[in-house]
């Protein structure tokens, strides 16, 4: 009952009451108290006057002196208030013995002012904590007048007072009670409303409305409650409508979507994901077991923990499909990792349809040669029996048309062979330090007729590699005859090379038109050229680049560029250094 926020209030009604009824009976209490002996002590003060005190000193002086005090304090008893509760004594100064009094009592406790009497003062302290108040006047060298009060007047005023108050503490108790009950009400009321209310809210029921019957806090959180509930009905009615709209779209995408949480589980998987993967039991997937039985070479671990702001790309191979699985995490909104999301792609009719392009093009550059070779043949024979300077020019523009033509079908050939698979390489181990300074020998004549400065830069010590010599001078080669074609004359061409952990590395570093933003990425797409058409003046075919790539990738390296528009061009390429039991599989 207690934990009712009513009953609260009304204890607190009712502890309120008792709090002031206790202060106020205390309060009362002590100045009832202290009223009462500062009476005393004024009319004792007041009676033994001057007056009094001289009959009292003329009186022990006669010969019946004690009959002679009684005569006084009788006369005065009046003004002393001697009652019932109040008495006089007439006691021995010496011993304290009670010689007279005005009750029946004999034995005396001898009081801090009956001890100052006996030596000769007046004992006219008052002790509040004392059972009794008493007053000792020493009167010549025989006798104390002793008045003693036993407080019974003011312990029957203060009984009668807790009388009062205990009436009243009960009487406004009752009072706060009825009174914090109604009152306690008004607010409780509408809580216990608004409680049914949120109860209601939670289910689902968002027509819930409260009343507003007043315009105090009570009200404006009615109010609130109103218009909290109307924005979460709008905000669950768009939350429901994007849900159906993302169901909808998961639903009918050719794309398969899977989502796991962060035990591997899955979350959601739309029907395009379940076909491609040929999944009928989704909730006995793992993402661990399920995505190592498609030999995909990544686990939960790694997108979580290392991987987790990349997205990472897969192939899989389910039965006659090919697939690729996008990997991502997402996050919640406190941006703590929440699971997996996988996009799958069909990708078999694309690399179908890129194999067939391929082979047409293996196919016509394979064709091609032989009539390329004719018609250089017959244009050089008929420009020997030219007859004309403007003939033999004309026969110079398609011989060198034909050599460039020449140039494309056997990058085109090597370009399938690598895509084939058919491309075999003669691995063997030789000095890369070597075969960069003969590059550069090599090519230094060309730089030279462009006004360039050509600079090999390398480390104090370059280990020996194993690969296809031929291949990676061709790699080397395209990219100084690039770094000079693109390098306005005049400019400084370097080149660096050392070793780093288990990797070589090749840098070429010129000061030439650069390559823009944009076109970065793309700058390894065969037939791709930033500017067209420079490259066509220097007879550049747009595939060189992809050739590199294929044949530093062949290696086991990696080939990367960096640029900006009108500072220059950075070519970084590595190679790794195989242990000695891969060269055997190489030379296999």
């Amino acid at each position: 009952m207690l934990r009712s926020i009513q009953w609260k209030l009304v204890l607190m009604f009712v502890l309120l009451i008792v709090a002031v009824m206790l202060v106020f009976g205390l309060f009362l209490q002590g100045r009832i108290s202290a009223f009462y002996h500062n009476s005393f002590s004024q009319v004792m003060s007041q009676s033994f006057s001057a007056e009094l005190t001289n009959q009292l000193q003329a009186a022990v002086k006669s010969e019946d002196s004690l009959e002679e005090l009684k005569k006084i304090l009788s006369i005065y008893s009046g003004r002393l208030g001697i009652s019932s509760n109040r008495n006089y004594y007439i006691l021995s100064k010496k011993t304290g013995e009670v010689l007279f009094g005005s009750d029946n009592e004999t034995m005396l406790d001898k009081s801090d002012n009956m001890i100052a009497a006996m030596a000769g003062k007046t004992g006219s302290a008052v002790y509040q904590n004392m059972p009794y108040i008493d007053y000792a006047l020493s009167v010549g060298d025989d006798y104390i007048v002793y008045i003693k009060d036993k407080k019974e007047e003011m312990f029957e005023i203060m009984r009668t007072i807790y009388i009062i108050v205990g009436q009243a503490l009960l009487i406004g108790i009752l009072i706060s009670i009825i009174l914090g009950f109604f009152l306690s009400r008004t607010i409780t009321r509408p809580i216990s409303n608004l409680t049914t209310k949120a109860e209601s809210l939670a289910k689902g029921s968002f027509d819930t409305k409260i009343n507003i019957n007043s315009q105090d806090e009570i009200g404006k959180l009615a109010s609130t409650f109103n218009y909290m509930t109307s924005m979460i009905k709008n905000s669950m009615e768009e939350i429901a409508q994007e849900k159906n709209k993302l169901e909808t779209m998961f639903r009918y995408m050719t794309d398969g979507v899977i989502a796991f949480d962060i035990n591997e589980k899955v979350i959601h998987m739309n029907p395009a994901a379940k076909e491609m993967l040929k999944i009928k039991d989704e909730g006995a997937i793992r993402f661990d077991e399920f995505f190592k039985s498609l030999d995909a070479d990544i686990c939960m671990a790694q997108l979580l923990y290392i991987d987790h702001s990349a997205t990472l790309e897969r192939q899989l191979d389910v039965e006659d499909k090919s697939l690729k699985a996008f990997f991502a995490t997402f996050e919640t909104e406190g941006e703590k990792l929440s699971g997996v999301i996988v996009i799958l792609q069909d990708i078999t009719e694309a690399q179908r349809l890129e194999m067939s392009r391929r082979e047409f093009v293996a196919n016509v550059s394979h064709e091609l040669r032989t009539p390329l070779t004719t018609i250089k043949s017959y244009s050089e024979t008929i420009q020997a029996y030219a007859a004309s300077e403007e003939e033999k020019k004309f026969l110079d523009v398609i011989i060198r048309e034909v050599d460039r033509m020449t140039r494309i079908v056997k990058d085109l050939l090597t370009l399938s062979s690598l895509d084939s698979k058919k491309f075999t390489a003669n691995f063997e181990y030789f000095s890369l330090d070597e075969l960069l300074r003969e590059v550069v020998d090599k090519m230094s004549m060309d730089a030279l007729r462009h006004k360039h400065i050509i600079e090999y830069f390398p480390s104090t010590s370059i280990p020996d590699i194993y690969a296809d010599r031929d291949r990676i001078e061709q790699v080397i080669t395209n990219i100084v005859s690039n770094a000079i074609k693109y390098t306005p004359d005049g400019g400084n061409i370097q080149m660096f090379a050392g070793c780093l952990y288990n990797e070589v590395y090749i840098k070429i570093k010129d000061n030439g038109i650069g390559i823009n933003k944009e076109d970065l990425p793309r700058v390894f797409e065969r037939f791709y050229r930033v500017d067209k058409a420079r490259s066509r003046e220097h007879g550049g075919t747009g595939l060189g680049l992809a050739i590199a790539k294929n044949f530093v990738e062949l290696h086991g390296g990696t080939i990367k560029i960096t640029s900006k528009a009108g500072k220059g061009t950075e070519v970084l390429i590595k190679l790794p250094i195989p242990k000695k039991e891969e060269e055997g599989e190489n030379e296999a």
